[in-house]
């Protein structure tokens, strides 16, 4: 008997040769012909889009199954949305009521900078037209307390600051430095009762003293004339005299005139139109290149009793 072959007797049957090996094709052939007609098939796919009905067809087979797969996640995602504590959803509201707040304070300090941003290109815009040396400072500290309205500003020595440098922001006239320290200055406002300064009226010429009250938004016009014309509403700018400020300045805009009968003079108020109360950046000004300017401060000139 051959050592390949072994004789298997069933019961109540003749004897059957059997072989003791499967004689077929290796697994690395059939591995390569799988290989072989995987590409084919594929690229005829590709080439000719035989395939799309089938995998449409399998894709709709398989949904279910996907659809089977992903439903213990759905349905964990639900019980947990169910069984939210009612004192969860309240930290939950709570910490999103204190996130929108922080937000709105954001916002307000965003508005604030918009409008300081504003400020500043008015100021920059200014010094653009003028014809003088300007310098954008920033105010320390404020006083206007009805006897003594200045201001501490973040310039001085260092800076080139002098004693009695005009002040001027956007809008008009400000003031005059008073004090001058290594990195700081104290201003005189125009508004403050000792302050006087040499003023014209734009529409007709006419040329006076405004004296300030001790109130931000009150000056006083000394000397003029019941006959003269003046109204309110007229502007008042600087008229150059005294050395101290340069011409053409706005100064205020007048607000009110009394005619008192058997008085020498009309009462005449006006309202400053740099907002003395409001700013927080001033233009400090240094005379156009040939001219010169005052340096002693006692050239302010004092307001003076009626």
């Amino acid at each position: 008997m051959s050592p390949s072959h072994q004789r298997y007797v069933p019961a109540g049957g003749p004897a059957i040769k059997q072989p003791l090996f499967n004689l077929g094709p290796s697994p690395a052939f059939r591995l390569a012909l799988c290989v072989i007609l995987s590409l084919v098939i594929m690229t005829l796919d590709h080439r000719h889009h035989h395939l799309q009905q089938a995998r449409t067809t399998l894709a709709l087979l398989v949904y279910p199954v996907q659809y089977l797969a992903d439903l213990p996640v759905r349905a964990g995602d639900w019980m947990m949305e169910q069984f939210s504590t009612h004192q969860t959803l309240i930290a939950e509201n709570r910490a999103l009521r204190e996130e929108q707040f922080r937000m709105r304070s954001l916002l307000l300090r965003f508005e604030a900078l918009e409008t300081e941003n504003a400020r500043l290109r008015e100021l920059l815009d200014t010094s653009s037209r003028l014809r003088e040396q300007v310098v954008i400072a920033e105010l320390l500290s404020v006083d206007l307390d009805p006897f003594r309205q200045q201001i501490l500003v973040n310039k001085g020595h260092f800076h080139g600051v002098y004693a009695g440098q005009p002040l001027i922001n956007a809008a008009g006239v400000v003031g005059q430095i008073l004090e001058v320290n290594a990195m700081h200055s104290v201003a005189l406002l125009i508004s403050d009762p000792s302050h006087a300064l040499p003023v014209q009226v734009n529409r007709t010429g006419l040329r006076t003293l405004a004296v300030g009250t001790g109130h931000p938004e009150r000056l006083s016009l000394r000397f003029i004339p019941p006959s003269e014309d003046i109204e309110p509403g007229d502007i008042i700018s600087t008229s150059g005299l005294g050395g101290r400020f340069p011409a053409d300045y706005p100064v205020a805009k007048i607000t009110r005139v009394d005619r008192p009968s058997g008085e020498a003079f009309a009462l005449v108020e006006a309202r400053p139109l740099a907002r003395l109360d409001r700013s927080r950046e001033v233009l400090l000004l240094w005379p156009a290149e040939g001219e010169t300017h005052a340096t002693d401060p006692d050239t302010t000139a004092p307001a003076e009793d009626d």
